[in-house]
């Protein structure tokens, strides 16, 4: 890697602390190719990324960010795995390490706030942007629902009651 693609890894690495809202480390120490093509996948499909990078060049990167106290985590073989979504990357990170020994999560930072490997595996099983999304639409839908049976409900029976009078009449 010469200097100007090193400046520019830099450049894109401090853009990347600066703007994502989590940020995820692990050792990725024995992991074959084909598992870390996988590990990108899964995290491309979930709207994260993964990045592997000299702890060096990272640590320039971090200075002056909210996250760069995540650069104490930046020992050896490390990959940074970040999100817009606070939930997206651990998720993943968490599924992966799960399946596979060789990936060790080492903590994180979610804005200023540092996580430890706890705090990545409980923003792991909070629900996604997206579900949350659902969940809302959902709950501001069932009052609308609800509203609209009880509004429909005394003209039902006043229906029903004017055809069993109607009945009547027509029997008598």
């Amino acid at each position: 890697m010469d200097r100007a693609e090193k400046q520019e890894l830099v450049t894109t690495l401090t853009d990347v602390f600066k703007s994502t809202s989590v940020v995820v480390v692990a050792h990725y120490s024995g992991l074959t190719v084909a598992q870390m093509s996988k590990l990108r996948r899964q995290m491309k499909a979930e709207g994260a990324t993964v990045k592997v990078a000299k702890n060096r060049l990272a640590k320039i990167a971090l200075e002056g960010s909210d996250v760069a106290h995540v650069a104490s985590l930046l020992k050896g073989p490390t990959v940074i795995a970040y999100s817009d979504d606070p939930v997206a990357a651990p998720k993943v990170a968490v599924e992966f390490a799960k399946a596979n020994d060789k990936f060790v999560i080492l903590g994180g930072a979610m804005g200023k706030t540092a996580l430890n490997v706890d705090g990545v595996k409980a923003l792991a099983t909070l629900p996604s942007l997206d579900e949350l999304r659902a969940k809302l639409v959902g709950l501001i839908q069932a009052p609308a629902t609800k509203i609209a049976q009880l509004t429909t409900a005394p003209a039902a029976k006043l229906a029903r009651v004017f055809g069993a009078y109607a009945k009547q009449d027509e029997a008598a």
